[in-house]
């Protein structure tokens, strides 16, 4: 059986109003994660992620913004389609105070339910595995420097 979600976790050495921005503001998100970002911040909101390398803009539907804990949307639909629980995975940013940082963990979930073959499945896990596990890493060096930049 193939599991139904990717997870990843880091602890953030920056405060959670930083990482917050960080996570939901499409010039910082266009710093760690994708080339260029549009997000129209609200449940229902479009957005969308242009990956230049791979020649790719992934489509996106904000499904929860929860400031500063909580921010989800749906992506990974068939062109053409509206995202909905299982026709899309669900990518969710969890953010909570731990110390003098933030613990953030990056679910993203409904992949058992798509529409695809196994095959096509264990290669969506791998490749967005991979790609979370360095947009995290990415995240996590990126955000302690604009948390430095900005005064207390």
């Amino acid at each position: 059986m193939l599991p139904d979600s990717i997870e990843r976790d880091i602890l953030i050495q920056a405060p959670v109003d930083a990482v917050w921005r960080i996570v939901t503001e499409p010039d910082q998100i266009a710093q760690w994660f994708s080339d260029k970002a549009e997000v129209d911040l609200r449940p229902g909101g479009s957005g969308s992620l242009t990956f230049e390398q791979h020649g790719v803009t992934a489509p996106f539907v904000v499904e929860a913004v929860e400031p500063p804990h909580r921010f989800a949307w749906r992506w990974s639909h068939p062109e053409g389609s509206v995202p909905r629980e299982g026709n899309s995975t669900l990518v969710e940013f969890l953010l909570r105070t731990e110390g003098d940082g933030t613990r953030l963990r990056i679910v993203e979930s409904g992949i058992a339910a798509l529409e695809r073959t196994d095959a096509e499945k264990r290669d969506f896990l791998e490749d967005h595995g991979g790609g979370w596990t360095t947009c995290i890493t990415s995240l996590g060096e990126y955000a302690p420097k604009v948390a430095a930049a900005v005064p207390r």
